[in-house]
C-alpha cells in the first residue's frame, strides 16, 4: 500500500488489449500470375518482441517448418511510457458520480495523470506483397492518429476518447546471402497511445439537516428561519433562509 491507498484499475492492461484488438482482423489475399485470387489468409497477432518470432523461425528446424505456415503474422509489444506535460490537467479538480438513486452517495476521484504509452507493431512476412497489403490496411486510418473510446473506470462510469498516433513505419530484411537461410522481411510500425493513469476512487455521502426556528415578535407576524446544512465526507456548507408568515400565510 503506497501513500495510504491500495488500488488497481488495470489501466495498462486495458491499453495493451485495446491496441492488440485494433489489428486482429487483418487479412492478405493471394493471387496467381493472371491476377486471379486464390485464397485469403488471416494474419494472426500475438504479444511479444520481434526478435522472439524471428528466432522461432530461424533456430529450430522442426519448429521452423511449423511456424512457416503461419507467416505472415503480426506481433506487438508495449515499449515505454512517458509523462505528457502538455496534456496536464488541473490536479485539484475532482470527478464525481452518484452511486444510488437518492443522489446522496457519491464516488469521486481526482483528475487523471496524462501519459504517452509507446507500442511497436511488427509485421513478419516472406512475400513482399503480403507485407504491403498489411501496411496498406493499417496506415490510411491514422492521419496521424485514430481515436478509440474506452471505458476506463467502471465504478465511475467513465469513458474517454484515447488518440493513437502513428509515429513511424520502417522496414528490414533478415536475408544475409546464405542460400540455406530463410528470408524474413519485417515492417515495424511505432505508435503512441495518448492515455491517462488514474488514482484511487473515494466515496462520500451527502447528509442534509434542516433546523427551523419560529420567532413571534408580538405583532402577529411570525418569522421562520430555516437553516440547511449539507455535509460531505470532508466538508460542510450552510444555507440560511428567512420565511415570514402572517395569519398563516407565507410571504
Amino acid at each position: 500500500m503506497m501513500f495510504g491507498h491500495d488500488f488497481y484499475h488495470g489501466t495498462l492492461r486495458r491499453y495493451v488489449i485495446m491496441f492488440g484488438n485494433l489489428f486482429n482482423e487483418i487479412q492478405v489475399d493471394r493471387y496467381d500470375s493472371a491476377g486471379t485470387k486464390l485464397q485469403t489468409v488471416n494474419v494472426p497477432i500475438e504479444y511479444g518482441p520481434k526478435q522472439k518470432f524471428i528466432q522461432r523461425v530461424t533456430s529450430d528446424p522442426d519448429l521452423n517448418r511449423h511456424v512457416s505456415t503461419t507467416l505472415p503474422r503480426l506481433g506487438f509489444e508495449f515499449t515505454s511510457m512517458t509523462y505528457a506535460t502538455q496534456r496536464k490537467l488541473n490536479s485539484a479538480h475532482k470527478i464525481s458520480r452518484g452511486v444510488n438513486t437518492g443522489g446522496l452517495d457519491f464516488n469521486y476521484m481526482y483528475t487523471p495523470v496524462p501519459y504517452d504509452f509507446n507500442f511497436s507493431l511488427h509485421a513478419l512476412f516472406r512475400n513482399t506483397e503480403d507485407g504491403t497489403q498489411i501496411v496498406e490496411q493499417i496506415v490510411p486510418f491514422f492521419t496521424p492518429d485514430f481515436t478509440v473510446t474506452m471505458k476506463m473506470i467502471p465504478e465511475m462510469d467513465l469513458n474517454m476518447d484515447i488518440p493513437i498516433e502513428l509515429i513511424s513505419v520502417t522496414s528490414s530484411d533478415t536475408y544475409e546471402g546464405d542460400m540455406d537461410s530463410r528470408r524474413i522481411q519485417t515492417y515495424q510500425l511505432d505508435f503512441t497511445v495518448k492515455g491517462y493513469l488514474f488514482g484511487p476512487v473515494n466515496k462520500f455521502k451527502y447528509i442534509v439537516r434542516e433546523d427551523v426556528n419560529l420567532i413571534d415578535d408580538g405583532s402577529g407576524i411570525n418569522k421562520a428561519i430555516i437553516s440547511t446544512q449539507t455535509f460531505t465526507g470532508n466538508s460542510e456548507f450552510e444555507v440560511s433562509e428567512t420565511i415570514t408568515t402572517e395569519n398563516g400565510h407565507t410571504s
